[in-house]
């Protein structure tokens, strides 16, 4: 019974075995002749394998292939986004971050804008008053000139400095504006207008191009002649003299400031022409140029410190452009005898060119972040940074105006524009009689209220943008000085002892600065700077012997002997070193703190 058995479960078994034999033979010779078509392995979409569906669509298949088979496969044919998921959703977040650009741009781009408006507001409101100022302190020298150690009226001493660097910088920037407005008497705007309105149109054309990139050039350099000039002015005189003197810097500067107002009135001059022909062919033409922009700077590799140089110069081109429109409006309103329809005329083609702005740098900042994967908060790290600049010039250790700090940081220099400003005012409304000098004195006030509101705005906005940029602690960092290689050599007595945190001592030898504590952060953004006294070296007293300076030299250090590496070891070193990633704050704050970065894009 049991053999039996046996012998029926091996004949099942055999049976099976050659139905299974005969199942792969159909399928390999219909794979021979080409009538299968689909693999053994099935795609990666489908995700599970049906012989049956197979055969059943094998037998619907005809053995030839025919158009009709070829356009069903197109209709029906499926596919699984979700296997792509990375990728997808990368592209929606490139959609969403086209999308932030011009929320996250227009608040850099506003920020950026009363900083500027900031800045030029000052040279017609503070400006004056800061010289008028200056001229008293100078004025009450004959009452210090007496042997006395403190004088009774002004409660300074006899030896102390006449006048601070800040009032030196001041005075100069006064002396620059009168003599730059006298002379820019003798330049006949009408003249220059008439001028430019005979010349073709794609000459004027060129000539813009031209203008534009003198104004960049004359900016880059522009900034560096006047540095120059406070720094000649206000340098130490204990030093050794390394500088061509005073007023051949001071004659540069002012050769400099009248040759940028010229040039910023052509383009004003170009502009009006524009607004004024006939056809509008001249105005459209210069839109168009705004657009070629984009073709040259969307296409290239930008990095986030590049894009920053980008900002800040398209800050400066817009708030410019503003200027420009003014002068052109006022030009325009004292032909027509400041008829008010006039006004209403101008206005279309004014927002035209404002519109026309705006939309480029848009898009211009949209594919930029979108070829080269920049975030859009990006933008905040920029407005933060220029927020840094506004509030470490309130700070006890200030070590510039705030104004030359936003002509360092986006190319915007006030002065020639103040000047052309000036004299494009004083030449279109007439001032005559008592009632138009007190409408120019409230005139004044009022450009004064708005300074001040302007700046407290400003200040409160920045500590916003600084503290939520976590680089409060950056504030009271101090500057790095670079010793000059023309300075002379510290004397022994001024070598003192600077205590350390630990609360030893250690000598050290000082150049230009006496030893100071660090600064807390408990101090206060908004007060002034101390003024600058002389160094003088401590009292002895007996009672404090660890107070006498050592006139010993220090007892060098023991070197510590250097590792010994092997190439393979330095260059890995090397490579480690490249590619250790720095904090993006570091880069917007430690770049070009001191240079013209607006202009110039590597």
């Amino acid at each position: 019974m049991a053999d039996v058995s046996g012998t029926e479960l091996s004949e099942q078994k055999e049976v099976e075995i050659d139905l299974k034999r005969k199942q792969d033979r159909r399928w390999e010779c219909a794979q021979r002749s080409g009538k299968a078509g689909v693999t053994p392995e099935l795609p990666e979409t489908l995700g599970f394998y049906d012989i049956s569906s197979v055969r059943r669509e094998q037998r619907g298949l005809s053995a030839d292939p025919s158009l009709t088979r070829f356009i069903c496969a197109e209709l029906t044919r499926g596919y699984f986004l979700e296997h792509n998921e990375a990728k997808y959703k990368e592209r929606r977040e490139r959609v969403y971050t086209c999308m932030r650009i011009p929320k996250e741009l227009e608040k850099l781009m506003i920020f950026g804008f009363f900083l500027c408006a900031d800045a030029f507001l000052y040279v017609f409101t503070l400006l004056p008053l800061r010289v008028l100022l200056a001229l008293l302190r100078m004025l009450t020298l004959p009452c210090c000139g007496f042997r006395v150690h403190t004088c009774p009226f002004c409660q300074r001493s006899s030896g102390s400095q006449l006048l601070q660097p800040a009032q030196v910088c001041d005075m100069l920037k006064g002396l620059i504006l009168l003599l730059c407005f006298s002379m820019m008497h003798y330049v006949d705007y009408s003249m220059m207008y008439h001028l430019i309105r005979g010349q073709s149109v794609i000459k004027l054309y060129i000539i813009y191009n031209m203008l534009e990139v003198a104004d960049r050039l004359f900016s880059s350099f522009g900034q560096d002649i006047l540095d120059a000039l406070y720094w000649t002015a206000t340098e130490p005189k204990e030093r050794k003299r390394d500088n061509i003197g005073l007023i051949p810097h001071f004659l540069m500067a002012v050769f400099y400031v009248f040759l940028h107002s010229i040039l910023i009135m052509v383009q004003a001059s170009t502009l009006n022409v524009a607004f004024n022909s006939h056809n509008k062919s001249l105005l459209t033409i210069m839109m168009s140029n705004n657009f070629v922009e984009i073709k040259g700077s969307v296409f290239k590799k930008f990095e986030k410190n590049n894009l920053f140089q980008m900002s800040n110069s398209d800050i400066k081109e817009r708030f410019t452009s503003y200027v420009l429109l003014l002068i052109v409006c006022l030009r325009n309103m004292e032909q027509f005898s400041w008829n008010p329809e006039h006004l209403w005329v101008l206005l279309p083609d004014v927002f035209m060119v404002v519109y026309s702005e705006v939309a480029v740098d848009i898009i211009k900042h949209a594919f930029i972040t979108k070829f080269n994967d920049i975030p859009a908060d990006v933008y905040s790290e920029y407005r933060a940074s220029l927020a840094f600049d506004l509030v470490s010039s309130r700070q006890k250790n200030a070590y510039t105006d705030y104004s030359d700090s936003v002509a360092r940081r986006m190319g915007f220099i006030p002065l020639p524009l103040a000047v052309l400003l000036i004299r494009v005012v004083m030449s279109s409304v007439k001032v005559q009689g008592a009632m138009s000098y007190s409408c120019v004195f409230l005139f004044y006030l009022g450009l004064v209220t708005m300074k001040v509101l302007n700046s407290i705005v400003l200040l409160g906005k920045s500590c916003v943008y600084v503290k939520r940029a976590k680089m409060e602690e950056k504030l009271f960092e101090r500057p790095p000085t670079a010793p000059s290689a023309s300075a002379k050599s510290p004397s022994r007595a001024d070598v003192a002892r600077c205590p350390k945190a630990s609360g030893e001592f250690k000598t050290t030898q000082i150049v230009a600065a006496p030893c100071t504590p660090p600064c807390s952060s408990s101090s206060s953004v908004t007060t002034q700077p101390a003024p600058r006294t002389e160094l003088f070296p401590p009292p002895l007293t007996p009672a404090n012997p660890a107070s006498r300076p050592s006139f010993a030299p220090p007892e060098p250090e023991p070197e510590q002997p250097e590792p010994v590496l092997s190439k393979e070891e330095d260059h890995a070193a090397h490579d480690a070193e490249e590619l250790q990633p720095r904090s993006p704050e570091n880069d917007l704050l430690e770049i070009d703190r001191f240079t013209i970065c607006g202009n110039r894009i590597d």
